[in-house]
């Protein structure tokens, strides 16, 4: 068996997103013998974009799995698209209104009712209530992915995170929820990122000295950190998909793995987690989920960043793509362009990409 991996470009400027379709199987059989799955559509330009794309490359018009990685309108809006121009079996997508009443308790007002945040989520996660409302009108099955999820055993996918409870906790720190109490608060205990610009001070690395610092505990947001993480096995090979998860939620998604016995250090494709932010991974985090530093610039294996044309130094961040290299990782970004992993798949006479250098100078 064999498998495509696409990921799209989102985005024109300094702002991207998530568009990544994914096909396994025999690719050079029917489409019987195969499956398509897409993760998170971007905007609906790229929801646009991965319509044609399935169509003129997977020669189907049917997705057998749509995954919304989480909220954001980066990852959700052109999800939209694909549900209304393409046939979808199963839309795989947290539902936040439906765990009102397991975390109206959550919050320092009292007065607080399921039903009135059930409504008020609705309103506020617009993207993810489009999608909902999409697949119910079209009778598309739609299904929440969780880490404890009863799943079929015999499925090439393995949902890894979060569970639900971590979710939940995720859920009463949205942006769109009520103030959280105390002992529920994560945002109290790091700093609150802002998006203010400042001068980028260049610092110096080698292959042996790196800079990649732990981040702040709960550094990236809530909803970033509520990203379902996907493992697809194929023939052997293990591809991660990681939409914008922090380093919580991929340690836990690591422990997932490990109680199932799977070595995640023996993956072959990696999704760089959001667009290659240094507040998403850590150096201890890296060692356990891509594999120890190795002595030379050696690849074993290939990771991916969704990043807009124009996101350097920030997106991706140097220091996690050299991070990613130290640990053998072929590191390939979308850019201005379509980016293509595969094995066993069919030639489309596209040129080879060229891989991120190892960087001397990376911004502090």
């Amino acid at each position: 068996m064999g498998y495509d991996v696409d990921f799209l470009p989102v985005g024109d400027g300094e702002k991207g997103g998530d568009a990544i379709a994914v096909r396994w199987g025999n690719l050079n059989g029917n489409r019987t013998e195969q499956k398509v799955m897409v993760i998170d559509g971007g905007t609906k330009d790229s929801g646009n974009a991965l319509v044609k794309h399935i169509k003129e490359y997977y020669k189907t018009d049917f997705v057998d799995y749509v995954f919304c990685t989480h909220p954001d309108a980066d990852h959700a809006s052109g999800l939209t698209v694909v549900l209304e121009e393409l046939k979808v079996g199963i839309l795989c997508m947290h539902r936040p209104w439906e765990h009102a009443a397991d975390i109206k308790n959550l919050f320092q007002n009292g007065k607080i009712t399921a039903t009135s945040l059930r409504e008020n989520l609705r309103k506020a996660l617009e993207n993810a209530h489009e999608l909902e409302s999409i697949a119910t009108k079209k009778g598309i099955k739609i299904f929440e992915p969780f880490s404890d999820s009863v799943t079929n055993s015999n499925s090439p996918l393995t949902i890894l995170g979060p569970s639900e409870e971590f979710y939940q906790l995720m859920l009463a720190n949205f942006r769109e929820t009520p103030k959280p109490k105390d002992n529920v608060n994560i945002l109290g205990r790091s700093a609150i990122l802002t998006a203010v610009r400042e001068a980028i001070r260049w610092i110096g690395e080698t292959w042996g000295v790196e800079t990649l610092a732990d981040p702040e505990e709960f550094e990236t947001s809530a909803e970033n950190n509520s990203s379902v993480i996907l493992l697809l096995q194929v023939d052997g090979n293990k591809l991660l998909f990681t939409g914008d998860a922090g380093v919580e939620s991929l340690d836990a998604a690591i422990n997932k793995a490990i109680t199932l016995g799977i070595d995640l250090t023996g993956i072959s494709f990696i999704q760089i987690p959001h667009h290659g932010s240094k507040h998403n991974v850590s150096p201890s985090l890296l060692d356990k989920l891509v594999g120890p530093k190795l002595t030379n610039d050696i690849s074993n294996k290939t990771a991916f960043v969704s990043v807009p044309l124009k996101g350097d130094p920030k997106h991706p961040s140097r220091k996690v793509t050299n991070a990613f290299k130290r640990r053998g990782a072929k590191v390939i970004a979308t850019k201005e362009s379509t980016k293509h992993h595969f094995k066993d798949a069919p030639d489309r006479g596209w040129v080879k990409a060229e891989p991120l250098p190892f960087y001397d100078q990376v911004a502090d």
